[in-house]
């Protein structure tokens, strides 16, 4: 069950930023040796590619519209990363058990990805900064916070994470309904008076 609960939650950070995810479990494996925690996650390669693209993606998520394309390129690989992470967490276990762990992982990774990828899509119709390094630094805070959080209390950090995942998704719904309604008044806006082009120097 425990091992459910940290799949569901690395899972949900996984689709905010995978690569610290990778990189909050390997330290602390590396650090404490913990049970809970796949070694191979501590491979010193493993936590080099983390670090590296993690560095690239602290860039790249607080710039507007340049967060949006990062987004886009990671649609694959933050729910591929969460079910990696999830198929690890189960370790030695019977078959169904990877499949059960791995997609969680990755089917809470995706929602939270794209619940991320839409509030930024948001975010980014005011395309001044501080409203995403804002919302960046926030997101990070927040992956780090759970994920250390859920190797001690597993439990009670899936709880937090499922909280999160459903606001964010309510966000991410209010957010398309805005955009919808929005663009129903702008195709029915009245034409503009006077007639097109053509009726320019028309004679009698």
């Amino acid at each position: 069950m425990e091992s459910l609960a940290l799949a569901f939650s690395s899972g949900w950070a996984s689709g905010i930023n995978a690569y610290l995810v990778v990189l909050v479990l390997g330290v602390a494996d590396r650090v404490g040796d913990l049970d809970q925690v796949p070694d191979a996650l501590g491979r010193w390669d493993v936590l080099a590619v983390a670090s590296l693209f993690f560095v690239v993606e602290l860039v790249a998520d607080k710039i507007p519209y340049v967060d949006s394309t990062w987004d886009a390129v990671s649609t694959a690989i933050r729910p591929t990363v969460g079910a990696v992470v999830g198929v690890l967490l189960a370790g030695d276990a019977q078959a169904l058990d990877q499949a059960v762990l791995g997609t969680v992982g990755g089917g809470t990774a995706l929602l939270s990805h794209l619940a991320k990828a839409g509030g930024r899509l948001a975010i980014n119709t005011s395309p001044e900064p501080v409203s995403n390094v804002l919302a960046s630094v926030t997101e990070d805070v927040a992956v780090l916070a759970v994920v250390w959080f859920a190797i001690e209390h597993p439990r009670a950090a899936a709880a937090v994470a499922a909280v999160l995942l459903v606001g964010g998704l309510v966000v991410l719904y209010l957010v398309a309904r805005l955009v919808r309604r929005g663009w129903r008044r702008w195709r029915r806006r009245p034409a503009p008076p006077g007639g097109g082009v053509g009726d320019v120097g028309a004679g009698p």
